[in-house]
């Protein structure tokens, strides 16, 4: 693990990394999964082992491939992009864990509201000047202000997969 923890400051590689979404809908009988095709983000591992970090996603460029579906998902029912033209992934904290696995403490930002999030990340493949991360999460879209849900069509979680590719940005 102590090329996971090594100091200093890495960039996303929006090309190699993935973040994607699904969510069971029409009364459990359809998952939509969509992914964003606009993230960015960089994070730092300072010397007293702390990191610190950030992934915004464009929240326009949710791609569902169903154009209506997905400007309905841009619309103020649910991401309200003209408002809150981004999702933001604050890294608070991070514990390196034992096999490659780390507990990333941070906060969620969706429609302008902020919440805690906790999530497990695992090391698929680091190396001195590259890491990838790759996490699978849930998260209650209704704490998010998106309560939209003609006749109880979607209940439960929204599950949030990614494969994120960092690189070490020269000092």
């Amino acid at each position: 693990m102590s090329t996971v923890a090594e100091t200093g400051l890495w960039r996303l590689d929006a090309a190699r990394s993935a973040i994607a979404v699904s969510h069971v809908t029409m009364w459990g009988m359809v998952t939509v999964k969509g992914t964003f095709n606009g993230v960015s983000g960089e994070g730092e591992v300072r010397p007293d082992g702390t990191v610190r970090g950030v992934v915004t996603l464009d929240a326009s460029s949710l791609d569902t491939q169903h154009k209506k579906r997905d400007e309905h998902l841009r619309s103020a029912d649910f991401f309200d992009v003209e408002h809150h033209p981004t999702l933001v992934f604050e890294v608070r904290d991070a514990v390196f864990g034992q096999n490659d696995v780390v507990e990333v403490r941070g906060q969620l930002t969706v429609r302008g509201v902020r919440r805690p999030q906790t999530v497990i990340v695992k090391v698929a493949e680091s190396s001195a000047d590259a890491i990838t991360l790759a996490t699978e999460f849930t998260v209650d879209r209704d704490q998010f202000g998106m309560s939209w849900n003609r006749l109880g069509m979607m209940r439960g979680l929204t599950t949030v997969t990614s494969t994120l590719r960092l690189t070490r940005r020269p000092a």
